[in-house]
């Protein structure tokens, strides 16, 4: 039997192939997890990555619930045509703070890491409430019955809590000001919205239009939308060294 026929063993006997099977997976697997026990940890530090404010939370919980990422992904890859439309490549530390993370896998609508500040607060409403008063091509329904939901809060510092044991540093005082925060976000005239851009850097004030009802659940989701993309300081990374 020649050298190349060899491989007619493996062929013919199941157990020698389940063996040869298990060792290569096994050698694969050592070298590709070994060293990650070396390390400290496998996401890089970056500086203005923060967790999310309370508002900015509920607003997720919503997106999340609506099931937005099943056409919107966050999570732009190194490639050129990707950077060119959508902005930086993802980093993994934007995500370290998203339980689930929200990368996706298809995307029947742009991908939103980098919407935040793209367009106005109006904009954003109109879009929700009609997609096609503002993209005339889009397929996206219709979510207008978010402006006229009243947000649902009371559970938040529960949540807040829960992402503090999964290793987001939400801190007592965060938490116990949660309520405060959500209302001191919709109105940049109340006294403790200098407190919260204290705990939140560059937590951007939004208007609430839930007249009597409160705040809305547009008004929290809105505020999520506006946040993506917007805590780190692209410039200082160079965008043409990684592109592929």
């Amino acid at each position: 039997m020649s050298l190349w026929n060899k491989h007619a063993i493996f062929e013919k006997n199941s157990i020698v192939l389940v063996v040869g099977i298990l060792l290569v997976v096994a050698i694969g697997g050592l070298v590709e997890i070994a060293p990650l026990f070396y390390l400290k940890s496998t996401i890089e530090t970056v500086d203005g990555v923060r967790p999310y404010t309370p508002l900015e939370l509920a607003g997720r919980n919503i997106y999340v619930r609506e099931g937005c990422y099943l056409c919107h992904s966050q999570m732009i890859r190194s490639l050129r045509d990707e950077v060119e439309r959508y902005g930086h490549y993802s980093l993994a530390a934007e995500s370290k703070y998203d339980h689930p993370f929200q990368w996706g896998s298809k995307r029947t609508g742009p991908d939103l890491a980098r919407v935040g500040g793209k367009y106005s607060d109006d904009w954003q409403r109109g879009h929700l409430t009609n997609p096609r008063s503002v993209v005339p091509g889009s397929v996206m329904p219709r979510y207008g019955f978010l402006a006229e939901s009243a947000l649902d809060y009371k559970h938040i510092q529960e949540d807040m809590s829960v992402l503090a044991l999964e290793g987001v540093p939400y801190t007592p005082e965060m938490i116990a000001k949660a309520d405060a925060d959500i209302k001191a976000q919709l109105n940049p005239d109340d006294p403790s919205a200098a407190d919260l851009a204290k705990r939140y850097p560059k937590a951007v004030a939004h208007a609430s239009l839930g007249g009597d009802i409160g705040v809305t659940e547009q008004d929290a989701l809105v505020a999520y939308l506006q946040m993506l993309g917007t805590t780190v300081d692209f410039k200082l990374y160079n965008d043409k060294a990684d592109l592929r």
